[in-house]
């Protein structure tokens, strides 16, 4: 019995260490599970920060996620999972699933970086064609506020000329400069608001933490996103006029605080 045990306790010495994987490490989807539109959430789900399967997430759990992920600030995990709720159909739903993100006109919208509008078919994965187009707007090594900004609006443009049934609301505007500003901050330069090209082609491709990359110290607030979301629409509308989302967003990034209530976000 002790030979045997000892036996035992020896072969499981000897086992690397990545036979034991880590609950956080990178997994595809599998058949059964679902992903939404958004490449962030369906990030954090590959890497088991989110239930796997994608579905049925729960205030805490979207919480912890976004918390233990990215190291946002519980005020504004609670912001997200209040306007993810809106999307399950089920009457006084209490949780959502990645899949209910792509109804459309609800938080999906058209014109995304990665994603074909849903009048042409699926708005849940990346599309090639999409991406390359996003892409050929972005020639530097190094993408900065300003062409991210200007990406953001070439993509609405050609989404504008080539859907018949193309769609843009306040919210969808919002969205959008939010989107842009969550993976300037998370996953670039939050300062400059600038990031590697190879850093988000990536992150987009893979839906996977980009190689190299850290999870943040400094926590990501709800000022900040709405601050760069605003230096954003600055960025975007130098030459034009802004929209009321934009000039809501151009206010709070231009302020030292700049925050707007729950029900605006």
């Amino acid at each position: 019995m002790k030979t045997s045990l000892f036996a035992t306790l020896a072969a499981a010495a000897v086992i690397p260490t990545q036979a034991f994987p880590s609950a956080n490490e990178w997994k595809p989807p599998g058949p059964d599970d679902v992903r939404g539109p958004c490449p962030g959430l369906n990030t954090l789900t590959n890497h088991g920060f989110l239930p796997r399967n994608g579905r049925d997430i729960d205030a805490d759990t979207l919480g912890d996620a976004l918390i233990k992920g990215l190291n946002a600030e519980p005020k504004l995990a609670g912001i997200f999972f209040a306007q993810a709720i809106t999307t399950n159909p089920k009457p006084n739903a209490t949780t959502f699933s990645l899949s209910d993100l792509t109804r459309h006109n609800i938080l999906e919208h058209d014109a995304s970086l990665s994603r074909q509008d849903a009048h042409y078919g699926r708005a849940d994965i990346l599309h090639p064609s999409v991406f390359a187009e996003t892409l050929s707007h972005l020639p530097d090594p190094v993408i900065s506020l300003k062409q991210a900004a200007h990406v953001r609006k070439a993509r609405i443009d050609a989404s504008n000329r080539t859907n018949p049934e193309f769609a843009w609301s306040e919210i969808s505007e919002r969205n959008s400069l939010l989107e842009s500003a969550i993976y300037l901050i998370a996953f670039g330069d939050r300062e400059a608001g600038s990031i590697s090209k190879e850093r988000l082609v990536y992150f987009f491709e893979n839906e996977r933490f980009p190689p190299g990359w850290e999870k943040t110290d400094k926590a990501i607030t709800l000022d900040e996103l709405i601050q760069m979301a605003g230096r954003m629409a600055s960025a975007t509308t130098t030459t034009e006029t802004a929209s009321p989302t934009e000039d809501k967003l151009l206010a709070a990034g231009r302020g030292a605080h700049g925050s707007v209530g729950g029900d605006e976000l």
